[in-house]
């Protein structure tokens, strides 16, 4: 039997930053910002099992295409010089849907999700994504966090001991 595919996530690196209340206070500083969007998805992808792809695009740069695999499930991706984010996406999109994979793209850009549509993909707005990942962190916490329970007695090694044991150790405590 053929194992499905992981959910896939495709995120617009740059229009998420521009939407995010807590990235957008940090869009003078883009590396800080980039670095806490992908810090981000990573531990919503890893909480939600997805497959996770943030594009950024370096269309005015120089620079050749570039991707850094994060962990076997995050991927980031810096487009080449002349590409653009959405029109990877658009070509990645279309080749995961192809493949048989159920692809979420995330942006606010109108034209993007039409076209992301278009190709069988699921779209959500940078926002909507924004207050998903703020209620899958608030679960992770209660899930995870709220279960740690302190004893509610001492757990001393003398409850485990016999009393011959005990009246040892009091005997070797109380030489000198």
């Amino acid at each position: 039997m053929r194992k499905k595919p992981r959910e896939c996530y495709i995120i617009d690196g740059y229009n998420v930053i521009n939407s995010w209340p807590e990235l957008v206070l940090l869009n003078s500083d883009l590396a800080e910002a980039r670095d806490r969007l992908i810090h981000m998805l990573v531990e919503y992808g890893a909480y939600e099992k997805y497959d996770m792809i943030v594009v950024f695009d370096a269309l005015f740069t120089d620079d050749e295409e570039n991707t850094e695999l994060i962990n076997p499930h995050f991927t980031v991706v810096y487009t080449g010089r002349g590409e653009t984010a959405d029109s990877y996406i658009e070509r990645l999109a279309y080749d995961y849907v192809r493949q048989g994979s159920e692809v979420h793209v995330v942006t606010s850009d109108g034209a993007e999700q039409s076209m992301i549509l278009g190709a069988g993909a699921y779209r959500h707005p940078s926002k909507e994504f924004y207050t998903i990942i703020k209620r899958a962190k608030k679960e992770l916490r209660k899930g995870y966090l709220d279960k740690v329970k302190l004893p509610v007695s001492r757990n001393e090694i003398a409850s485990n001991l016999d009393e011959g044991t005990l009246a040892k150790l009091d005997a070797l405590r109380k030489m000198k």
